[in-house]
């Protein structure tokens, strides 16, 4: 079944804006990539911190950030979801439940490098299977 869709978290996003692989997903494939309001948040929160660590002006990536078409949820559209989602990652960061309601709200694949999110309901691609995945369509 291609994929048409997938819900991002934060961290494969702040990969995109510095011009990891993840950048890829965006540049080279026809994907919809939504991502949670508070995991946007979280991205913008971050984003000085990858300037710094990458060694790139500022202004780059927020600019990098502000192009990525993305299409953002606002926890209205997912809240149903949320309380079983921080429940099902007990002892895990729960602030990968905003991911994990929103893909399954809207009956996405999850699309993170983060092992917390594997092993649910909804499955997750790292950005190599992603792009291995895409390639193939």
């Amino acid at each position: 079944m291609p994929i048409a869709g997938v819900a991002a978290d934060a961290n494969v996003l702040l990969s995109a804006v510095v011009g990891k692989a993840a950048l890829r997903v965006f540049t080279e494939f026809d994907v919809a990539v939504h991502v949670a309001q508070f995991n946007a948040d979280e991205v913008t929160e971050y984003l000085p911190r990858m300037a710094n660590k990458y060694e790139l002006p500022v202004e780059f990536v927020e600019m990098q950030w502000r192009l990525l078409p993305l299409r953002i949820h606002p926890v209205d559209e997912y809240r149903r979801r949320l309380r079983k989602a921080i429940t099902d990652l007990t002892g895990r960061d729960p602030e990968d439940a905003h991911a994990l309601a929103l893909a399954r709200s809207l009956a996405l694949r999850i699309w993170s490098n983060d092992r917390d999110l594997s092993g649910m309901d909804a499955e997750c691609y790292t950005t190599a299977r992603l792009l291995r995945l895409l390639s193939e369509q």
